[in-house]
């Protein structure tokens, strides 16, 4: 697949992925606390460290976003906060081939992206996968544009805006 950078008109050749390295919460972590963070590629515990609570859980996982005729589908990598118990059932399924029977888990997006209205604690279901690949999100915010576009698809058009956005800019 080849789309058009809506900024610079530059051909791009595949799908591109954004993600962020860690849940928004762990933006309300003091930063000298930072350091007691549990935070892995796929996993974040923040726990008794910062204003927003006592014990907040964190899986990464995948909005995949069919492209209108294509069979690749353009990702954001996100975190969404999970349950104690979905947290750690998780964890021991990380080494584990064959997971997909396990799950669903409910949770809240903790991201953000600023080419859509707040997404921040949007309820979610996360679906585990196979061979180690990471969870997909299912958002179940019904009139959300993120919840539009993971529904219907977006066009190559689109992919150029978003890529234009997130690789020509510092915004998160």
């Amino acid at each position: 697949m080849n789309f058009k950078c809506a900024c610079c008109d530059e051909m791009i050749e595949g799908v591109p992925t954004f993600g962020w390295n860690f849940p928004i919460a762990y933006l309300d972590v003091p930063e000298e606390k930072r350091n007691e963070v549990y935070l892995t590629e796929d996993l974040c515990a923040i726990e008794n460290l910062c204003v927003i609570g006592d014990e907040h859980f964190f899986i990464k996982g995948c909005i995949d976003i069919p492209v209108i005729g294509h069979d690749d589908s353009f990702m954001w990598g996100v975190w969404v906060k999970v349950s104690e118990d979905d947290f750690y059932e998780y964890q021991d399924l990380l080494g584990v081939e064959k997971r997909s029977g396990h799950g669903p888990y409910s949770g809240y997006l903790s991201a953000y992206i600023d080419l859509y209205p707040p997404i921040e604690n949007l309820k979610v279901i996360m679906h585990i996968r196979d061979n180690g690949t990471r969870p997909y999100i299912e958002i179940k915010a019904k009139e959300h544009p993120l919840t539009i576009e993971q529904q219907n698809g977006i066009t190559l058009v689109r992919v150029g805006e978003i890529y234009a956005s997130k690789a020509h800019s510092n915004k998160t």
